[in-house]
């Protein structure tokens, strides 16, 4: 079998496995990485012819627009301070969004969706450029949230080289954030007066002028409502670009859909970025440190991510109708997320064990300790679907200089992106 036309043939001698040992399986707001393995010799594979072009960017374009839509009403929602479902009477009930409401929506949804789309694009394009076949942006609408599941491409090529993998991984969240940037200075740049937006939108608070968060919410702000996370990076742009008579109370922060788009971009900007598995910042780690270093290291640092999520659920002081009725689900829980951890599940189980005996040593030593049990759905993802390691490419040379330094800029965007828990 000819070798593909993406890559440099490897040095057989460098191969860490046979080339059906890799495979990729499709993470959430990433491209999917499918393997296509070489048939049997004496056999022929027949497929099923591909559709239509003007189905495929029907399919495209439809579910852009339906994400457009959701992803407005989820602005119209978010702008008015909820994370309920998205007002979906919007054909004349009571509840329908006022003109402005709209505007504020759409203010939410362009930015944010192009952030998205720049994003997919980023891997697409580099995909293309390598010569491996990807298919368009789809977009995925959900009726609740933000609106948006996000947006996937499918690789229908095989992915035979470390530096393919690296560059594909890392052009994403590199292209979204080189937008998402300009995008926060943009809203910082803009922001206006209190008494034209904010007062508007709450007539109670202008009796009390710039210092109305005193009044309004007092010492128990953070229990009055949803603040949204600032990562490192927004703190630096707010600080270097806002005026400071101008820049809302981080309750307030949801009425400003410029500021809530980007602040959402870096957030999931940082969650492409997480150094586990195949999410992007798994490819770009890969390219780094090589296949059985990062495989040793991702181990660990989905047992921290598991471990940080599950923080606070449980401790000696709970009653007993606490551990029969929700423990067991919790053991299971813990079970299948790191049942394929580590070589064998006799292995994964008794990390399993130790992660939750770490929770609950920290519960005792700091009862005040918790975590953010939202992760807990996306930890199983991560350990059931995507899988926490990284499948090794035929071609394991290490990366160039150039592009390791980019990798390791990728690490430092993540730490100024992060934060554990984007709605306080």
């Amino acid at each position: 079998m000819p070798f593909p036309p993406n890559t440099t043939p490897p040095n057989p001698a460098d191969e860490p496995g046979e080339p059906g040992d890799a495979h990729l399986i499709p993470p959430l707001f990433l491209p999917e990485l499918l393997h296509a393995e070489a048939p049997a010799t004496g056999f022929r594979r027949f497929e099923r012819a591909a559709p239509p072009r003007w189905r495929t960017y029907s399919l495209h374009i439809g579910l852009f627009l339906l994400t457009l839509l959701t992803t407005t009403l989820a602005g119209v929602q978010l702008t008015r301070g909820s994370l309920d479902l998205l007002p979906l009477g919007i054909w004349g009930l009571p509840a329908a969004p006022q003109p402005g409401e709209w505007a504020r929506g759409l203010w939410f949804a362009l930015p944010f969706l192009g952030v998205l789309t720049v994003h997919e694009f980023g891997h697409y394009l580099t995909a293309r450029a390598n010569r491996v076949l990807a298919t368009l942006p789809y977009f995925i609408p959900f009726p609740m949230g933000l609106g948006t599941f996000g947006a996937v491409i499918r690789i229908k090529d095989r992915i035979f080289s470390r530096r393919e993998f690296f560059d594909i991984g890392l052009a994403g969240p590199l292209a979204g954030f080189a937008v998402a940037v300009p995008l926060l200075v943009y809203g910082f740049a803009t922001l206006p007066p209190l008494a034209d937006y904010l007062f508007q939108i709450h007539p109670e608070y202008a009796r009390y002028g710039a210092s109305y968060a005193q009044h309004v919410y007092g010492p128990d702000a953070a229990q009055t409502g949803i603040a949204l996370a600032r990562p490192l990076l927004y703190r630096l742009l707010e600080t270097l670009v806002a005026d400071p008579a101008r820049l809302p109370h981080p309750l307030e922060l949801l009425h400003y859909p410029v500021l809530l788009a980007g602040a959402l971009a870096l957030f999931f900007t940082a969650l492409n970025l997480l150094p586990i598995g195949q999410l992007d910042g798994g490819h770009i780690l890969y390219g780094l440190l090589g296949l059985r270093r990062f495989n040793r290291l991702t181990t660990w640092l989905f047992a921290g991510f598991i471990f940080y999520a599950g923080l606070g659920l449980f401790s000696l002081h709970d009653g007993w109708k606490t551990w029969l009725y929700y423990g067991p689900v919790y053991a299971l829980y813990l079970a299948a997320v790191f049942w394929r951890a580590l070589p064998t599940p006799r292995r994964g189980l008794l990390l399993a064990a130790v992660v939750w005996a770490a929770q609950l040593a920290v519960a005792v030593a700091w009862p005040a300790a918790s975590g953010n049990p939202g992760w807990l759905l996306f930890g199983l993802l991560l350990g059931r679907l995507t899988g926490i390691h990284h499948p090794p490419a035929p071609d394991e040379r290490p990366l160039s200089p150039g592009r390791q330094v980019l990798g390791w800029l990728m690490v430092l965007v993540f730490v100024l992106c992060f934060t554990p828990s984007p709605f306080q």
